[in-house]
């Protein structure tokens, strides 16, 4: 058998691979919501899906049940600015994670919130080490 023959389990079931991915968002931010810093319980759009955003990774965030019902279909931004808890520093977090620079968006969601170095620091050094063929960037694009 080569491995050209091999079937996947993602290829058999794509609702596994949108599952690895939502996974690997919370795994990201160690599952904390990325606007107030509650554990994360379920995925945001920052923008919404009924104003044309896609549901990929530069447009999903993870997020609280509270934050992600609460923003509803608003700018998040906008939203954001006007919560108790706004911390700028989050906010630049956000607009990071919206163009493409997740390292800068965990510099940033580390900065905030200083308990999260210790979830995410290590994955990160993992992943900068030479030879490492785990750091593939082509999930970014990808549709969940």
């Amino acid at each position: 058998m080569h491995s050209r023959d091999a079937v996947f389990l993602e290829d058999l079931c794509p609702k596994l691979r949108v599952r690895r991915w939502r996974q690997s968002l919370h795994k990201f931010t160690g599952k904390s919501c990325i606007y107030c810093g509650k554990p994360s319980e379920s995925i945001d759009h920052v923008l919404p899906r009924s104003r044309g955003g896609l549901s990929v990774t530069e447009n999903c965030v993870p997020a609280c049940l509270s934050c992600n019902g609460h923003k509803s279909d608003a700018d998040a931004f906008d939203w954001y600015r006007r919560q108790r808890f706004y911390d700028p520093r989050r906010a630049m977090a956000i607009r990071a994670w919206m163009d493409g620079d997740l390292r800068l968006a965990l510099r940033l969601l580390q900065w905030a919130q200083p308990e999260l170095e210790s979830n995410t620091g290590d994955d990160l050094e993992h992943d900068d080490a030479p030879g490492n063929d785990a750091q593939n960037d082509d999930w970014l694009l990808q549709p969940a």
